[in-house]
């Protein structure tokens, strides 16, 4: 706004894309119960068994987007592979409106022969540092071992490895475990004032506690993440001893981490704050987190 201040903002509405997405869902699951939502607007689905019997997935992927385009007015590409990384991959070769084809035979060729920048997984710090040691294509990451790729990448290197080669096991999951529970705002304006902050961050403490304890869950770990009005964006965590979704453990944490911050002295844009490191193991005592495919 203050680069641009003639410009027009429109507003999101998510409320529209959720009952859109929800549409979407809905074709998928008359296909196949395994579909494992990646975002609002994109899912992988395992058709090797499918509601239909039909016995092409390549003619699943075009029904199904002809059932979208019929019922909602909108594009969708397709990938179809025989897993998940070269699905992905597909499904961004011929966008708006594709569907992309990738055979078990065809898919080393096909991988040597992408730029590293269509790796998905590969995002843009990892692309410049590809860059930077010669690797721009598939063929290039592929003339590097698995030890001098995790030497240069961590644990990355690994899958790096296997991906290029077009190796990747992972099923499709119908189901995610949360793994954090949060909440942030952006200000419309920057806000200076210390005491107004305190007070904002009691009610959003409240609210992240009764949001927990509605979805039967307990942390450890608690973030506060601050965003002062240069847009430099920091984050400060404590872990605890035990379990909690309680509002007065996470506001105590949460004023001694503002405390290490600069708040009050420099303006603030947002302010948020996440409670991870949950109990989805703590079976005798919580229920296990599932996030529902039909929401």
């Amino acid at each position: 706004i203050r680069l641009c201040p003639h410009a027009i903002f429109v507003k999101t509405r998510f409320d529209a894309y959720r009952e859109v997405s929800k549409k979407i869902r809905e074709i998928f699951f008359e296909y196949t119960d395994l579909v494992e939502p990646l975002s609002l607007d994109e899912a992988f689905l395992d058709v090797t068994e499918n509601h239909k019997n039909m016995p092409s997935a390549t003619l699943i992927a075009k029904q199904i987007k002809e059932r979208i385009f019929e019922e909602t007015e909108l594009t969708a590409s397709a990938g179809v592979a025989h897993n998940k990384f070269l699905a992905k991959v597909a499904s961004d070769i011929h966008k708006p409106n594709g569907l992309t084809l990738i055979t078990p035979e065809k898919a080393e060729a096909f991988l040597e022969e992408l730029d590293i920048k269509r790796f998905f997984g590969v995002g843009k710090a990892t692309q410049k540092k590809m860059h930077a040691i010669g690797i721009k294509t598939g063929a290039d990451l592929k003339q590097w071992t698995e030890i001098d790729l995790v030497k240069a990448f961590g644990k990355s290197g690994r899958f790096y490895y296997r991906i290029v080669r077009g190796i990747d096991h992972r099923e499709v999951k119908p189901h995610r475990i949360r793994k954090s529970y949060g909440k942030e705002r952006t200000f419309s304006e920057d806000i200076e004032s210390i005491e107004w902050i305190h007070n904002f961050l009691d009610e959003l403490a409240q609210t992240i506690a009764e949001g927990m304890k509605k979805i039967n869950a307990a942390g450890k770990t608690i973030t506060l993440k601050v965003r002062y009005k240069d847009f430099e964006t920091i984050t400060r965590s404590h872990s605890i001893s035990h379990y909690t979704n309680r509002y007065q453990d996470i506001i105590d944490v949460i004023r001694n981490l503002l405390k290490e911050t600069e708040v009050g002295k420099r303006p603030v844009r947002l302010l948020g704050i996440t409670l991870s490191n949950l109990n989805l193991n703590e079976k005798k005592v919580w229920e296990q987190l599932e996030l529902s495919l039909k929401y």
